[in-house]
């Protein structure tokens, strides 16, 4: 299967709206879906982490990733995550997710069973040969004690398993050092770290896959593509509200802040499925103040910058 869109720009990593009876909210979700892509999101990446993709059960999954393809019609990429600590596993949900019209797969490294280097190399590879999936590798060390090395990710793309990198190490050196070994190859390196956006494009880098983006996908779009465009200068004050705003969407484990942004600003119930639970009335209070602070005093309901 040929990548036949862009990987480059800004990617929500969209949360799951659930209704007061713990289903999928189809409603919130398509609202969600019709208002990023009004406001000039790049892609979206349904079933992530921020989507609690570990409680969803397969058919939620399919529900999901299902709607969101259908709201966006082909306007931009959808990138779903489909990846376990399986390698069969990850084959199969990857093969069911390119039935439901998906343009690239978001496989994690494998979690918990501590692969080395060359089985994280071998993992990638059976995945893109087993399925012709065009691959984004999410390297995020901080959740699954994996870490895909820069060499890692250059013999992939030698092999030409992965088309991309979701890269949440928030290191600029591992950016700068996974450009170099890929140089004249085609690798998408995408920030999974919304602190990192501006100095992650300068290093080199093509876009984010963004949490902050929930409620600002317009402003995340242009902060990313001002920067890819070299106006770093004039972006900078964009940049440093960004990063105040994801300070809070950050103050416990993503998705329980953005989650209740998501709330505070009308657009879904902040309601999560266990083991995670609703944010605190404290960081509630400090998400609240930030979304304030973000959006100049203007009331929240509807709020999405």
């Amino acid at each position: 299967m040929a990548l036949n869109k862009e990987l480059g720009g800004a990617f929500t990593a969209l949360v799951t709206p659930f209704d007061a009876e713990d289903r999928v909210d189809e409603k919130a979700l398509a609202r969600i879906v019709d208002a990023q892509l009004a406001r000039g999101i790049d892609g979206l990446v349904p079933c992530g982490t921020t989507g609690e993709t570990p409680a969803l059960d397969a058919a939620e999954q399919e529900q999901v990733v299902r709607l969101v393809v259908e709201r966006v019609g082909g306007k931009v990429p959808v990138i779903a995550g489909t990846g376990s600590n399986s390698t069969k596993i990850t084959v199969e949900q990857t093969k069911r997710a390119l039935t439901w019209g998906i343009d690239a797969a978001l496989v994690v490294c494998p979690y918990y069973n501590k692969p080395t280097q060359e089985g994280l190399f071998r993992h990638f590879k059976a995945v893109y040969e087993e399925t012709g999936a065009p691959i984004v590798a999410y390297n995020v060390p901080g959740r699954t004690v994996s870490d895909l090395l820069p060499e890692t990710i250059a013999r992939l793309v030698e092999a030409g398993a992965i088309v991309a990198v979701k890269d949440a190490t928030a290191d600029l050196a591992r950016a700068t050092e996974t450009l170099a070994l890929t140089k004249g190859k085609k690798l998408a390196l995408l920030s999974g770290d919304d602190f990192t956006i501006l100095p992650f494009i300068a290093c080199g880098g093509h876009g984010v896959i963004s949490v902050v983006s929930n409620v600002a996908p317009g402003d995340t779009a242009k902060l990313v593509r001002e920067c890819r465009a070299g106006h770093y200068a004039e972006v900078r004050p964009l940049h440093e509200r960004i990063v105040a705003l994801s300070r809070a969407l950050f103050l416990v484990a993503n998705p329980i802040p953005v989650k209740m942004a998501m709330h505070l600003t009308g657009w879904c119930a902040p309601r999560l499925r266990l083991p995670l639970v609703e944010a605190d009335a404290a960081t509630t209070a400090k998400i609240k103040l930030a979304l304030e602070k973000y959006s100049g005093g203007a009331n929240l309901e509807g709020m999405m910058a």
